[in-house]
């Protein structure tokens, strides 16, 4: 089971990004957190597999996030899940780090269908 951190300041998307992981069985949500200071703290503790991450946290950008947890050797898989979905904002995300980019609003069937292409 791969282990899964979620860092979104949206309770309701923590809930929606967890409730539609657990459902496969294959995914454990080991974390989550509203912020981006969290967020770098629960990921360099816990190392997980995958990461969800919010592009706008109330103390930081999401890109900013994967450059450091990047930076301090984290080879975690990143999905960067927001509702900023401009290609230079894309690309920006891409090429700091992050795996992927899934622009809000998506389905549960999309975000399982786009983590499970990151484990192929």
């Amino acid at each position: 089971m791969k282990k899964v951190l979620i860092v979104d300041d949206s309770l309701y998307m923590r809930t929606l990004i967890n409730s539609a992981l657990i459902a496969t069985g294959r995914y454990e949500v080991i974390g989550q957190a509203g912020t981006g200071s969290q967020g770098i703290e629960l990921a360099l503790e816990h190392e997980p597999d995958l990461i969800t991450m919010d592009n706008i946290l109330p103390d930081m950008i999401g890109i900013d996030i994967v450059k450091e947890l990047r930076a301090e050797g984290l080879t975690s898989k990143i999905i960067m899940v927001s509702a900023v979905g401009q290609d230079d904002v894309v690309e920006e995300g891409r090429s700091n780090g992050a795996d992927d980019y899934l622009v809000k609003p998506f389905t549960a069937e999309i975000l399982v269908e786009r983590i499970d292409n990151l484990f192929a």
